[in-house]
């Protein structure tokens, strides 16, 4: 049998992936011979394949072939590899008002949530979420009375070596797109400080009469993970047109929820630059928490409160009525915004000493969902002060938990999701050796900033202390695991503005006869 030609084989790729371009991507066929020809250009290959190509292909084999032909043909220089896959599947993707209508078409003709799933779907077959690398993330469930916490160790999004943060310093930087959330990332070719874009669709939605896009995260940290956000750059904002913003999305799109990150550092999200909410399908841990106490409003009748049996502090309002609801939760944010407790180390504001202006710290983490015809919201109650005592945050995790958690416990931590740095993949089986007795233990060299485990010295000492070091392997793989599960739990609890202790309890209780008087 005669050996096939490399340009055969790559020519063939391209069939195959013309061919998954139109039954799952939503090429039209009239479009092939156009993109066919565009991807033998970038590809200099000089005709397409003239046999029939083999159908029983893996697309994500087609796509790693093609771009090592173009790293080996010197197409591309090495390193640029994801760069170049986005740019082929996004002349594989129809043009983003193809997708607007095609978006526009399923959910009048079936409904919203086909919708959704169709983009969801798309977003996946075009690699604009790439699945291979989050099936890679390491997921579990921490069972507890209080409610079950999920951990997710998230490899799919790898942290930046010494070499990527070099070049980073020294490629200018630019203005454009001003943040990762602005609708200019459409199509955008992406840098060494900006991911490449070309495959990221997003739909119009109009939210408070105003224009607003919706589109998934490329990360998928939980099932159908959507991020809402305005068409103007513009800060994190947090008032009562915001409850209005998620009342109105969660009714018109009542499969999903709609959460917003605080709109203040320590307490909030990674992007506070521009104005944006998450949401996604209903399976975050906070939903499944019943209620601890139940209180009226003397003046909304129509709204049932209560406080929520969770690890931080959570109001929950339900009603039929979405006005009264979302005045419930304006009312809300008016009462905590102003709200002191010195005796919880409750303060709402403080002078900065730097330029002597009031710097708010009570603020709040809101998430709205529809429960059949009735809107609920889950507000939780933040606060970002310090003090010398607690440098990163009087409700942040202390020094002492940041080898597991020391970014801000935004959103979706709040809600019982915890997302923790890929690092500690690797960085975790080497602490199973020296439970398992495969490292000696040498405390002094652990402790050695140099060596990357010297943050993990207290966790370290503790598991060996607790389980000695002869655990066969699995029993390592669970003694971490519970480290890690109890970790969060005091993340969760360190969160929590009114603690649950019997005095937190009965401040929290003034607090919420004050706010329902």
């Amino acid at each position: 049998m005669s050996r096939r030609k490399t340009t055969d084989i790559i020519a063939e790729c391209v069939e195959q992936l013309l061919d998954h371009a139109v039954e799952n991507i939503s090429l039209p066929q009239e479009d092939v011979i156009y993109v066919r020809n565009l991807l033998l250009s970038r590809l200099k290959l000089e005709e397409p394949f003239d046999e029939p190509f083999k159908l029983d292909y893996d697309f994500q084999d087609s796509i790693a072939r093609i771009v090592a032909y173009a790293v080996n043909k010197k197409i591309i220089d090495p390193g640029e590899e994801l760069f170049f896959e986005t740019e082929i599947f996004g002349m594989l993707t129809p043009p983003p008002s193809a997708i607007t209508e095609q978006f526009d078409n399923v959910a009048a003709d079936k409904s919203i949530e086909e919708a959704c799933s169709w983009l969801f779907s798309l977003s996946k077959a075009n690699n604009y979420i790439r699945m291979p690398d989050i099936k890679k993330n390491v997921k579990w469930t921490a069972e507890n009375q209080r409610g079950n916490i999920q951990i997710t160790i998230n490899t799919a999004k790898p942290e930046k070596d010494a070499k990527q943060v070099l070049l980073e310093s020294k490629t200018p930087t630019a203005n454009y797109p001003r943040c990762a959330l602005c609708p200019e990332n459409v199509g955008f070719a992406g840098n060494l400080k900006r991911a490449a874009r070309q495959t990221l669709r997003i739909i119009p939605v109009s939210l408070t009469d105003e224009p607003w896009y919706m589109q998934f995260s490329p990360y998928v940290y939980y099932d159908q993970h959507l991020i809402v956000f305005s068409q103007e750059h513009r800060p994190m904002e947090l008032n009562l047109k915001s409850f209005e913003r998620m009342a109105e999305f969660v009714y018109n799109t009542p499969h999903y929820f709609l959460g917003a990150n605080a709109p203040l550092p320590i307490v909030g999200g990674s992007i506070l630059s521009h104005d944006h909410y998450q949401g996604g399908s209903k399976v975050l841990p906070v939903f499944s928490a019943p209620a601890r106490k139940h209180y009226q409003f003397s003046t909304l009748p129509d709204v049932k409160v209560s406080v929520v049996n969770w690890y931080n502090s959570v109001i929950r309002l339900e009603s039929r009525n979405i006005t009264q609801a979302v005045s419930a939760a304006g009312a809300l944010l008016n009462v905590w915004s102003t709200y002191n407790a010195p005796e919880v180390d409750i303060i709402s504001s403080s002078i900065d000493p730097v330029d002597g202006r009031e710097k708010q710290h009570n603020t709040i983490t809101p998430i709205a969902r529809m429960n059949d015809r009735d809107i609920c919201f889950d507000l939780i109650l933040r606060n970002n002060r310090t003090d010398s005592k607690h440098p990163f945050g009087i409700f942040h995790p202390a020094e002492e938990l940041h080898n597991i958690k020391k970014e801000s416990i935004g959103l979706i931590e709040a809600m019982g999701l915890f997302i923790l740095p890929g690092r500690l993949e690797s960085e975790t089986r080497e602490i199973m050796k020296y439970l398992t007795g495969e490292l000696r233990l040498d405390f002094a060299a652990i402790a050695d900033e140099k060596n990357p485990l010297s943050k993990h010295l207290g966790m370290i000492m503790q598991l060996v202390n607790d389980y000695g070091s002869t655990l066969k392997p699995g029993e390592a793989s669970d003694a971490v695991k519970n480290y890690i599960n109890d970790t969060c739990e005091k993340i969760l609890d360190t969160t929590a503005v009114f603690k649950n202790t019997p005095e937190g309890e009965a401040a929290f209780d003034d607090f919420m006869n004050l706010y329902t008087k």
